[in-house]
C-alpha cells in the first residue's frame, strides 16, 4: 500500500516514515501543502495523510482542491487542534478521518487500515473498460465471450492502467508500485509485462490498447 505523508514538523514525519514502512507501507513524505498537492494529482496514492496546519497551502486547502478534480484516495487529516469545528470543517470538504496531535501510533496505524478498508468495502470488484472486464477477487479479465486468468503482478499493472484511463504512467511508476522501491528487477520487466498484456487484450478482441510514448510511460485507450 502506497501512502502520501504531508507534515511540515520534520521531526515527527521522519518518525511516522519509519513506523510506517516497518509495517510494510510504502511512504512518500513532503513538507508543505503545495508539494502535496502535486504528488496526489501526479502519482497513484492508496492514501493521504494530510496535516491541516502546513506552508504555502493548507491540508484542508490541499484536500478541497484534489476533492475538486474528483480525486477520491481516501484522506486521512492531522490536526494540532481539537476544537469540534475543526474536524466538522474537514469532513464536510471530503476527509475520511481526523487525528488529533498527539496520538498514540497504534491508533494511527488503526486508523490506516479501518480508512482503507472502508475503500475497499464500497470499491466494486468489477473494472469496466470498453467491451473488457477486469475482476479484483479472481484476477481474471473477460468479455462477452471469453475469459482469462491474469498473473499477480499482470493483474496489478492492468488495475492501474484501468483505474486511470488515458492518464500516463511511467515505467518508474509501475515498478515502484508493483516491485517496490528496493527491488532489483531491471526496468525492462515493465515493457515485458505490458507485451504480455497486449496479446491478452488482443486475445479477447478488445477495443482498448496500452499505447506507450517513448519517454514518458503508458495509457490505456480506445481503439
Amino acid at each position: 500500500m502506497r501512502i502520501l505523508l504531508a507534515e511540515d514538523e520534520k521531526e515527527l514525519s521522519n518518525a511516522l516514515v519509519v513506523i510506517l514502512k516497518h509495517n510494510n507501507y510504502s511512504v512518500d513524505a513532503v513538507y508543505d501543502g503545495e508539494d502535496a498537492l502535486n504528488y496526489a494529482f501526479c502519482e497513484n496514492y492508496d492514501l493521504l495523510i494530510l496535516d491541516i496546519m502546513m506552508p504555502k497551502m493548507s491540508g484542508l486547502e490541499v484536500l478541497e482542491k484534489l476533492r475538486e478534480k474528483g480525486v477520491c484516495v481516501p484522506v486521512l487529516m492531522l490536526t494540532a487542534k481539537a476544537e469540534i469545528e475543526d474536524r466538522i470543517v474537514g469532513l464536510d470538504k471530503g476527509a475520511d478521518d481526523y487525528l488529533s496531535k498527539p496520538f498514540a501510533m497504534g491508533e494511527l496505524l488503526a486508523r490506516i487500515r479501518a480508512v482503507t478498508r472502508r475503500k475497499s468495502e464500497f470499491t466494486p470488484n468489477l473494472i469496466e473498460m470498453g467491451n473488457i472486464n477486469l475482476n479484483k477477487e479472481n484476477y481474471e479479465l473477460s468479455n462477452e465471450k471469453s475469459s482469462l486468468r491474469l498473473g499477480n503482478k499482470e493483474f496489478q499493472m492492468l488495475e492501474m492502467l484501468m483505474n486511470n484511463p488515458k492518464r500516463m504512467i511511467s515505467a518508474e511508476q509501475f515498478m515502484e508500485r508493483i516491485w517496490g522501491y528496493d527491488s532489483e528487477a531491471e526496468m525492462n520487466v515493465v515493457w515485458v509485462y505490458i507485451s504480455y498484456l497486449r496479446k491478452k487484450l488482443e486475445s479477447l478482441d478488445a477495443n482498448v490498447k496500452i499505447k506507450a510514448i517513448r519517454g514518458l510511460g503508458y495509457t490505456l485507450e480506445a481503439k
